[in-house]
């Protein structure tokens, strides 16, 4: 079996009577894959916190005032450290799987897709006929949730960039126009070509991030209101759009494997202390205080995102338009990095390696991804249900139910040491994917249809 990573032609040949002996085979035990890692430019674990804590640190943040107005102080704590604690563990075991099953096949590395086909071959008979579309299935979440991200950052961009140029201009300009002037500095973003390169912007951008959260606070905490204010629970209808937003804030799935996959020591990923555990306790905490404070400063004013209710005379509060903006700008690169390398190495590559300048079709397909994510934009500029619905939608089954799914599957072989309460467990998981898949897409797209046909943006 060869020592390089496998593509998807390559793992086609896989049956599962050949997945089930190499679990057998006691010569798995002795291999490490991380050992025999290749990759071209690895990040460290310094790098890789940046870019997590990068990833993570998006529009969502600035969206959890707004999921606290759909799930009240009280559910809004206490489900933002749940869904928390979930997305972590989801994670973790993802992770977990995919080094299982790469020591059992003895290749350094799986992406994603592959390791759900692997999983499905070393699970139940029932669902070994799954395997061969599973790849092609996880590849359409992901793709669809990392160009939902990128398209839900063209949109926050452009309201603050109309928030924070409007008022110098005799006649204010449609956000449609500002998005069109934005395209070919995102063009540009999306254009820089591995995470190595990307480390200083990422770097950079955290340092702006922290400036702007600190400002936020400041206009956040200077004329707070009563807390007795606001309703401690929400109501059961709202209760999936808050689901689907903190989703959408905290899971960050593509971006972690891709993280992981290009350390120079992917053992510190995991661990109590390791790299995944530090970024989501800082990145969980950090949510709860900006949801829960900001609600409860602005209340049903709080709009989709919280620089949207800063005052827009005031010169700070410009300040942190346009920094934050800047921010999510460079964070662009680093979302759809993601779906740019799974449609290029896992499709589309190797159909250019025989023609003349090959990187060349690479860049159109970068260009080609961000006029998508422009046009999604320019069409339903609607930014907190764009938040809800991706992460409702994508990230229920790609953070939750896939994983739980792969947790079942890589140990079904261990079935007479095979506890129940594991079992149970992952298939509490698998529920509640498929329960927030359901009811928060339907939520958001009902939410959708109702603005897009109301009379007011109708006229």
């Amino acid at each position: 079996m060869s020592k390089e990573n496998l593509n998807l032609q390559e793992f086609g040949k896989f049956k599962p009577r050949q997945v089930k002996r190499e679990v057998a085979d006691k010569s798995a035990q002795e291999y490490d894959p991380h050992h025999h890692r290749n990759v071209a430019h690895p990040t460290t674990n310094a790098e890789t916190l940046i870019h997590l804590l990068k990833g993570s640190f998006g529009t969502g943040i600035l969206a959890m005032p707004e999921a606290f107005k759909n799930a009240g102080m009280v559910n809004g704590f206490i489900f933002t450290i749940l869904i928390g604690i979930l997305c972590t563990y989801g994670l973790h075991i993802l992770v977990q799987a995919q080094y299982i099953l790469c020591k059992r096949m003895k290749v350094p590395l799986l992406t994603y897709p592959e390791s759900m086909k692997a999983a499905l071959l070393c699970g139940p008979n029932f669902l070994h006929p799954f395997a061969k579309i599973s790849p092609y299935l996880v590849d359409v979440f992901l793709i669809v949730y990392q160009l939902g991200i990128c398209c839900v950052y063209v949109i926050f961009v452009a309201e603050n960039m109309k928030e924070l140029c409007d008022v110098y201009l005799s006649e204010p300009m449609a956000i449609e126009l500002y998005t069109l002037i934005l395209m070919a500095p995102f063009i540009v973003i999306l254009s820089v070509p591995n995470l190595k390169w990307l480390t200083p912007f990422s770097l950079v951008s955290n340092l702006i991030t922290v400036t702007c959260f600190g400002i936020v606070l400041y206009y956040i905490f200077s004329n707070i209101q009563p807390i007795e204010e606001r309703p401690l629970v929400g109501t059961l209808y709202k209760f999936p759009l808050f689901f689907g937003t903190t989703l959408f804030a905290l899971e960050a799935v593509g971006v972690v494997i891709a993280l992981e996959n290009n350390m120079k020591t992917p053992k510190s990923f995991g661990g109590h202390f390791g790299v995944l555990n530090v970024a989501m306790f800082f990145i969980t905490l950090s949510y709860l205080g900006m949801g829960f404070f900001g609600y409860w400063r602005y209340g049903d004013g709080t709009k989709s995102s919280i620089t949207l209710n800063l005052p827009p005379e005031q010169i700070l509060s410009k300040v942190v338009q346009g920094l934050y903006s800047i921010a999510i700008f460079i964070s662009y690169g680093l979302q759809g990095f993601v779906p740019i390398n799974i449609m290029w190495n896992g499709y589309l590559a190797h159909y250019f390696t025989n023609r003349k300048r090959p990187w060349l079709w690479e860049y159109l397909l970068r260009t080609a991804t961000v006029i998508v994510t422009f046009l999604l934009a320019l069409f339903i500029p609607l930014l907190g249900y764009f938040i809800s619905l991706f992460g409702a939608f994508c990230l229920s089954a790609l953070g939750i139910a896939f994983p739980a799914i792969m947790d079942i599957c890589v140990k079904w072989h261990e079935r007479r040491g095979y506890k129940d309460w594991v079992l149970y467990k992952n298939i509490f998981l698998i529920l509640i994917g498929i329960l927030g898949l359901l009811s928060g897409s339907y939520s958001c797209i009902s939410e959708i249809v109702r603005e897009l046909s109301s009379p007011k943006r109708l006229n």
